[in-house]
């Protein structure tokens, strides 16, 4: 992993198929672990898909809101191979359809192997969810001890 200055932001991608369900939540947890970090002008997010839904899917939106979080004006988007080889993190949702060969060495490529929520009861998608909050967490622990705090 190549060292960051003060002013060279680490760009982590959270990228999925349609960018409508396991990657929204990836990005609205760790949107809320930079703030609560004060890390808002070190950590820069983006989110994504290779083949991006219309909306965010229901269930998602629902269970999200249910933790505080109000996704249902987000937009899924497609994201492309420059702005994924322009980051220093990438996780992918499980997705095996998805090619990051080509993202580069340097690039730090996590598949998180979760479900896909849509479609799955209340309980699944709060699992699914919760599972989210952790990784997402533990991923904020590691880029803070690792880059954040080293000298």
């Amino acid at each position: 992993m190549t060292e960051h200055s003060d002013t060279d932001p680490i760009r982590i991608a959270f990228m999925c198929v349609q960018n409508a369900g396991r990657s929204q939540m990836s990005t609205a947890f760790a949107e809320r672990e930079r703030e609560r970090r004060g890390l808002e002008d070190r950590i820069e997010i983006l989110t994504g898909g290779t083949h991006p839904a219309d909306h965010v899917h229901d269930e998602v939106v629902e269970i999200m809101d249910e933790a505080g979080f109000d996704l249902s004006d987000r937009t899924p988007r497609e994201i492309t191979l420059d702005e994924l080889q322009s980051c220093d993190y990438v996780a992918t949702m499980g997705c095996s359809t998805l090619d990051v060969g080509d993202v580069g060495e340097d690039v730090d490529i996590r598949d998180w192997a979760l479900d896909d929520p849509d479609g799955q009861d209340p309980d699944r998608v709060r699992e699914i969810r919760d599972e989210i909050e952790r990784r997402v967490s533990s991923l904020f622990e590691e880029i803070e001890d690792a880059e954040i705090s080293s000298p």
